[in-house]
């Protein structure tokens, strides 16, 4: 008889701990839909607005070949080279010109201000910019940093867009103003983010020899490694982000 009630209790407890192993491993996978739209959230040039998405309407989607789902989701050349630089701009920032099927979904997004991520989200929801866009972010890289830093300055947001932007064109020139956006904002935890991979996409040793690196980018990382925040690792990040473009003005 005691057995039996011992192993009575025994199986409760073990019913008990199961349970809650499993509700942890269900939350652990939560795709909080706040956190996950705050962090994919863009930002909306407003440099001829109206006609890039009078143009984008009229787009007809091309399949890119035959043996992939990919298709190519463009404006034709002549209407892309009648666009202004501002013009273009806008519609680089609002449309991303390449469709491929994407199945990664984006798990472990919860408690986002206790996180800072090694990656960016997709901001294009199975997208990507084209050769073309790519090609015309590379080439008016001036440019392109000054009306990224006039349209925050004017929206106080850094739109995913626009990080990706800056990451595209290796935009360390841009450091300082990121550091005092992200001090401005921060509840934008991705602007740290954006910091490290600029340091990441420069090869500095300093980053790319610590521990932090290695969490992130090393062999058993994967997409969604992440740091824990805090200021201590905030001001790291700060610290060696700013120490990299110290380094770099000065070749």
């Amino acid at each position: 008889m005691k057995r039996g009630i011992l192993f009575f209790i025994s199986f409760l407890f073990w019913m008990n701990v199961s349970a809650q192993t499993a509700q942890e491993d269900e939350n652990e996978l939560y795709m909080d839909p706040a956190a996950i739209e705050m962090r994919s959230k863009m930002t909306i040039p407003p440099y001829g607005l109206t006609k890039v998405k009078a143009l984008i309407a009229k787009i007809i989607p091309q399949e890119d070949n035959e043996t992939t789902d990919a298709s190519i989701n463009a404006i034709p050349a002549t209407d892309f080279s009648r666009l202004s630089l501002r013009e273009k701009f806008t519609y680089t920032m609002i449309h991303a010109e390449l469709y491929a099927q994407n199945c990664a979904i984006p798990e472990y997004q919860t408690q986002v201000e206790k996180k800072i991520f090694g990656t960016l989200l997709d901001g294009f929801n199975e997208t990507s910019w084209s050769q073309r866009q790519t090609g015309f972010l590379n080439e008016n890289r001036d440019s392109v940093m000054k009306l990224i830093q006039e349209s925050v300055l004017r929206s106080k947001r850094m739109g995913v867009n626009y990080k990706h932007a800056l990451a595209e064109i290796n935009a360390w020139e841009m450091i300082p103003f990121i550091i005092d956006y992200a001090k401005k904002t921060p509840k934008d935890k991705d602007a740290l983010t954006l910091l490290m991979l600029l340091m990441k996409r420069g090869e500095y040793q300093e980053f790319t020899t610590s521990t932090s690196f290695t969490k992130l980018y090393g062999e058993n990382s994967n997409y969604y490694a992440y740091l824990n925040y805090n200021k201590e690792n905030e001001a790291l990040i700060f610290k060696r982000a700013l120490n990299y473009y110290k380094d770099r003005k000065g070749k």
